[in-house]
């Protein structure tokens, strides 16, 4: 029987255990606040900004929100990261993406002080990753590597193929992974033999963005599978990258959609805040 990898209790664990940080530093006399920044009224941006001033609340950070219009300019948004990266009580900041066509995203997350990105996406934390140095690490791959701990599977030494190569998962999630002493595949769109590659994996975690486009045929037995992908249905109903039903008997551990990779992203977030409090 396939053991099903629990993202909400797991999330709820790490909240949990930073909400009493949180306290602990609060009696230090250090306090958090998370600057948010949302361009425009994208639902799925507006959902996710939601969660994460809830998040905030919970684990007892502050958490401001600044809502500009679709129409801001570029300069407009440079200028407000340039007054937050200098807000002394201010030690995260995060520009909630997709940004509107006028703005360049690179610029934006290179705007952000690296020691306020608790995105990690700035290029020195990127390369803090890569060097094995201290710095903010990309939420979802972090969460990712702490359902893998925290559901006792064992990392070291594993086959591990990462579909996906994008630089917020694909990219940060082959680090990880390589930093946890994994054998580390990384395949993408223009990989050939894919399913045999994906076969040989003990783990394999798909960030494809394509939904149900991984079935049992490329699946080892008794795999762990983590599926980072989210789509919504026509019948409005959330899916993965991984048809999960066909996958399922084949696995010996998997993540489900909704409610696997996608709470720990936030949980994370919280992690990153908390320790730029602690810096």
């Amino acid at each position: 029987m396939a053991k099903l990898i629990d993202g909400k209790l797991i999330s709820q664990q790490i909240k949990d255990e930073l909400k009493m940080k949180t306290a602990e530093l609060e009696k230090q006399g250090i306090k958090g606040c998370l600057a948010v920044i949302q361009v425009g009224t994208d639902p799925a941006s507006s959902v996710y900004v939601r969660n994460k001033k809830r998040a905030c609340e919970y684990i007892g950070i502050e958490s401001r929100s600044y809502e500009l219009p679709q129409e801001t300019t570029e300069e407009e948004l440079l200028e407000l990261i340039a007054e937050l990266n200098a807000d002394e009580k201010v030690n995260g900041i995060l520009v909630q993406l997709p940004v509107p066509e006028q703005i360049d995203e690179n610029k934006i997350i290179q705007a952000i002080s690296p020691a306020k990105d608790v995105d990690g996406f700035h290029p020195q934390n990127v390369g803090a990753l890569v060097s094995g140095l201290e710095g903010f690490v990309s939420c979802t791959p972090a969460g990712v590597i702490q359902l893998l701990k925290r559901s006792d599977i064992s990392i070291a030494g594993k086959n591990c193929v990462v579909i996906g190569r994008s630089n917020i998962v694909g990219k940060p999630m082959a680090l990880l992974m390589l930093r946890e002493n994994a054998t580390v595949t990384i395949a993408h769109s223009k990989t050939n033999n894919l399913q045999e590659i994906c076969k040989k994996a003990d783990i394999l975690i798909v960030a494809v963005g394509k939904p149900k486009m991984i079935d049992e045929s490329y699946i080892k037995e008794g795999a762990v599978v983590i599926d980072v992908g989210i789509h919504r249905k026509e019948d409005q109903k959330l899916c993965g990258d991984v048809d999960f039903d066909r996958v399922l008997s084949h696995v010996s551990a998997i993540t489900p959609v909704p409610g696997g990779v996608g709470p720990m992203t936030i949980a994370m977030l919280m992690h990153n805040c908390v320790q730029a409090m602690t810096r």
